[in-house]
């Protein structure tokens, strides 16, 4: 496993992001991998190379985040993991129980920190955006734990760009703690972020970490699209996601790269990802250590100019940019 920096700042990172939304609580999600499970895996990604791990205060009500800090406190692995975690989600009952404000932004730090058993988050990052955010006050919050040392380096995911841009140029005209990193919704069937995020990204160099790369399954083969998985069966978020002809062209030409290769279909929808975003360092959910090995075999694949263009020609632009 190769390391690379997460943007400008001096922080190595694997190349690949272990995700771990799918780890805690089967009560949350039916697809979810409780502890006795998770732990193995937690081992086995590790001896692989991976050091970053991403999780967030709302996958599985917090179990998500007590089982990373189980694992590193069991382990005494905590040095050697990047962790990132995220907040904003609603994680308690009221207004303030959610969203950017100094209150939550703070209580949900601390919250985090508890269930992780560190002193410090390594990567704080914004979650599920709140157009109505007061930009500065979040920007002030996040560079308060900063200076407090609770948190290390921040983050921000799927934000409009120009609300990315005045927290970015409020914390840069302020010598505030600012963002290194940018996780985004990016794969070979959703690739609205090339219009205004990841040009933005690559003049402020913040460091990529591009989320679903396989479609949350949608381009791991049709098995997927068929209900086959328990993921697929019980995802129905995806479905709002994916599920346009376009999408299923991209996902045959994706299968007829693989087929031709004698690689799987998510190898390939992985390399497309790794190709359009070199720097970047994509998180990927895992569920067995079978899937770990075909991510990582994934890493020597480089597409050839043709096979991309077969992948993009299919792709059809949404008409608006974005989740928002």
């Amino acid at each position: 496993m190769d390391h690379v920096t997460l943007g400008r700042s001096s922080l190595k990172v694997s190349r690949l992001c272990f995700g771990m939304m799918g780890m805690g609580a089967k009560s949350w999600r039916d697809w979810v991998l409780e502890r006795e499970e998770a732990l193995p895996l937690l081992d086995a990604a590790c001896a692989a190379g991976f050091n970053f791990f991403d999780t967030c205060d709302f996958y599985s009500a917090g179990a998500s985040e007590e089982i990373l800090g189980e694992f590193m406190a069991s382990r005494g692995n905590r040095n050697q993991i990047v962790v990132a975690t995220k907040l904003g989600n609603p994680m308690e009952k009221g207004p303030n129980g959610r969203g950017y404000s100094r209150k939550h932004i703070v209580e949900a730090v601390e919250a985090s920190l508890r269930r992780l058993k560190t002193d410090r988050i390594d990567l704080c990052q914004t979650h599920i955006w709140d157009t109505s955010t007061n930009l500065e006050e979040m920007v002030e919050a996040f560079d308060l734990l900063v200076r407090q040392g609770k948190v290390l380096y921040l983050g921000a995911t799927d934000i409009p760009c120009w609300q990315l841009a005045r927290a970015v140029y409020h914390a840069r005209c302020g010598r505030l703690a600012g963002f290194a990193s940018l996780q985004l919704h990016y794969n070979a069937i959703w690739r609205e972020d090339e219009r205004d995020l990841l040009p933005f990204a690559a003049q402020e160099g913040l460091g990529l970490m591009p989320y679903s790369p396989m479609g949350r399954g949608f381009l791991t083969g049709p098995h997927w699209a068929a209900r086959e998985t328990l993921r697929s069966r019980s995802d129905d978020y995806a479905w709002k996601l994916y599920g346009r002809d376009s999408d299923h062209r991209v996902a045959a030409a994706i299968a007829a790269i693989a087929a031709a290769r004698t690689a799987r279909p998510a190898q390939i929808a992985l390399a497309f990802v790794l190709a359009r975003l070199p720097a970047a360092s994509p998180v990927i959910g895992l569920r067995n250590a079978g899937q770990m090995e075909e991510a990582l075999q994934a890493l020597d694949i480089r597409l050839a100019p043709e096979e991309i263009a077969a992948i993009e020609a299919a792709y059809e632009p949404r008409p608006s940019g974005g989740h928002f």
